[in-house]
This record gives C-alpha cells, structure tokens and sequence, in this order.
C-alpha cells in the first residue's frame, strides 16, 4: 500500500476565488491512499475533482488518459488555476469515471473499441448499473490512479459493496483514489481521508460526522417518526 510520500498525487496548490470552500485555500494536500470530498450540492467538490482530472490529463467527460472527445465543453476553468503535487512515483494506469457524463464515455467507447486491438465492452447494451460496474472491473488495477464522481449514482447497495471490495484490492496493490461521494456505504473505507467542502471551507472530518452517515443513521432508526414529521409540515 502507498505511503503518504509516495501517492501519485501528494496534493494540490490553487488560486480561485469564484467558489467559497475552494476560496479558503490555496494548497491542499492527501494523505491516504483513498481520499473522499464530501459536501452538501453545489459546495464545489465535484467541481475540484474534475480540475484535478483535467490537470493530471484526463478527458473532461471521464475515461481513460487515451480517450480524448468532446461532447459538450462545460468543464471549469478552475483546472489552469490548479497545480498538481506528485511524487517520485507515477502511475502506470488511471480513470475519470463521473456518472454525469457516463453516456458520452460509453459511446466514446464504441468508437475506441472497435479500431484494431480493441476489445468491444458494450456498454450500451448493460444497464447503467452493469456498464458503471464493468467499467470498474475492466478498468481498476494494480498501481494506478482512480477519480470517481458520485460512483454511486448507478449502483445498489450491494454492489457499492462490491466496489469497495475492488478498491480494497487496488489499494493494496499501490493504488490511490480520490473519490466524491453521498454514499456512507463508501465513506465507510477503513483509513480513508474525508474532506468536508461545507462551512465554506475544506475540514479533514470523521467518517461519523458527514452527513450521509448522520442523516443515514437517523433514518434508519427513526424512521416512521421522520416521515411523520417530515410528511405532516409538507401538508402545511
């Protein structure tokens, strides 16, 4: 497993002053292998991972670094404002994998696979599920560099399990991830860093106070007295 010192990307220096979180700060650095940015909607984490995508090589719209296309131009400017700390060590494989724009990665892929060499995936013929989780398999490997964008989106709760399995292997072949995500499932991690983008500002907190898992926790067990509340104030 990667030490600190020796994760492909060791952090981050920035100057932008357009989103509050991000406003706070201009270095950032990682210290796990598997790093979470967490946050209500609109915080900006989604917004930094896909700067650090863009900055490292990454095709805006996720991919492998060999995948270069464009469906609609809409990534931030924040990527030329950031500037990417590595190590000596360099991965030898790395992915975007963001739900928003899995569609675009899917038929990009089509392409791809079908010049010579290619292995045709299919995606297009699985359900949004499946592809995410092929894509996972066919993709995740020994020492490489992983950026995922609300992986969740597409999986159940019992294949978030499964991912995390496939993290667990990854990591402990010198893997690093740097994940945005809602799901407690995932945030579960043993070892990972969370980084909070609420307040305004970015916060290394516990697993057990993100909100997933507050809000998560709450429901679960109180859950008929929740919606009763919750029901009952949406009639007023």
């Amino acid at each position: 497993m990667l030490l600190s010192d020796e994760l492909y990307l060791t952090g981050l220096k920035i100057q932008w002053k357009n989103i509050e979180a991000i406003r706070s700060i201009d270095e950032l650095y990682f210290h796990s292998p598997v790093t979470f940015f967490v946050g209500e909607n609109g915080s900006g984490k989604s917004t930094l991972l896909e700067a650090i995508a863009v900055a490292y090589g990454f095709n805006p719209e996720g991919g492998t670094l060999n995948y270069s296309f464009s469906t609609f131009d809409s990534h931030s400017e924040l990527c030329e404002a950031t500037r990417l700390i590595r190590s000596y060590k360099k991965a030898k494989w790395g992915y975007f994998l963001r739900a928003e724009s899995f569609y675009n990665v899917a038929s990009a892929e089509e392409y791809y696979s079908a010049q010579p060499g290619g292995v045709p995936q299919h995606y297009h013929e699985k359900s949004h599920g499946e592809s995410f989780l092929s894509v996972i398999q066919n993709n995740f490997n020994k020492e490489g560099l992983y950026i995922l964008d609300e992986p969740e989106a597409a999986l159940s709760p019992q294949r978030q399990l499964t991912l995390l399995l496939e993290m667990s292997k990854c990591v402990k072949n010198d893997s690093q991830f740097i994940i945005v995500t809602h799901s407690p499932i995932l945030l579960g991690f043993p070892d990972a860093e969370i980084l909070s983008f609420d307040n305004d500002s970015i916060e290394v907190i516990n697993y057990e106070d993100t909100q997933s898992y507050q809000i998560t926790k709450m429901f679960v067990n109180d859950r008929k007295h929740i919606l009763k509340h919750l029901l009952e104030n949406d009639d007023e």
